[in-house]
């Protein structure tokens, strides 16, 4: 029998290499950006609903104290931690700078909240919002809601106004309607000692004075908040499956398919 001699390759056989893994530049960059991105937006979104539920312990826990004297309060008090606290105030209202704060909204209807100035014995005003009343058929007839006269003890909760309004048109003068309330405008104004909390009156105090008094409970808008910052968490991951799914190796993707 002769002897079989074995051929050899000339070249020896490499071993069979799998596909290589090579992310594509700007796919990555992309898909990079976009991660960064999202989860930026639901850290926003995060912080924004934690602040919120401050917000909404604090009005469970002014809900839940007695009312306080104003006049014990100094000036220089931390007036937003004092936000939605009952309070009461003493003093006589300023009736010729009365403003009816326009734009306002009640039960569908069209109306004003009325605002008195109360000068306290201290030397120290409050402005008094006193409630809601119903525009007139003409907006050229200002509604007529006058405080009473002499001195009066005023109960309510302390509101701050936002300093971040937006105007469609500037307040003019001093008259009386006013596109947005803001003490500090209202004390350079007049030159009054004008504290920098708004009281939003809960009873009136005569039997009936015309004037609607319904302050609902805020919408601190947790849920929302908490909605969205999943929102944006699941956006970064979807951005991150894709980019994984894109760039796996082709072989990977048929055996898949």
């Amino acid at each position: 029998m002769a002897n079989t001699i074995p051929m050899h390759d000339p070249e020896p056989r490499r071993a069979h290499a799998g596909p290589r893994y090579r992310p594509r530049l700007l796919p990555t960059l992309a898909a990079l950006v976009a991660v960064v991105l999202c989860i930026a937006a639901g850290n926003w979104q995060q912080r924004r609903m934690h602040a919120k539920e401050e917000l909404r312990a604090q009005y469970d826990a002014a809900r839940a104290e007695p009312p306080r004297a104003l006049a014990a309060m100094p000036r220089d008090a931390d007036w937003p931690s004092l936000r939605y606290r009952a309070v009461t105030a003493t003093g006589e209202y300023l009736a010729d700078k009365q403003m009816l704060i326009d734009n306002k909204v009640m039960a569908g209807r069209a109306g004003f909240h009325v605002v008195t100035p109360l000068a306290m014995k201290d030397g120290r005003v409050l402005l008094v919002d006193r409630g809601w009343i119903a525009q007139q058929a003409s907006r050229s007839v200002l509604p007529q809601a006058p405080p009473p006269s002499g001195e009066v003890m005023v109960k309510g909760r302390v509101s701050i106004p936002s300093a971040g309004y937006l105007e469609l048109k500037p307040d003019i003068g001093s008259g009386p309607v006013r596109q947005n309330l803001d003490p500090a405008r209202f004390a350079s104004e007049t030159g009054l000692d004008v504290l920098p909390a708004v009281l939003e009156a809960t009873e009136a105090p005569t039997a009936d004075d015309g004037l609607v008094r319904a302050w609902p409970a805020p919408d601190f808008g947790t849920d929302t908040h908490r909605i969205y910052m999943m929102q944006w968490y699941a956006f970064a991951l979807l951005a991150g499956l894709l980019w994984v799914g894109f760039h796996r190796p082709r072989a990977a993707r048929a055996s898949d398919g």
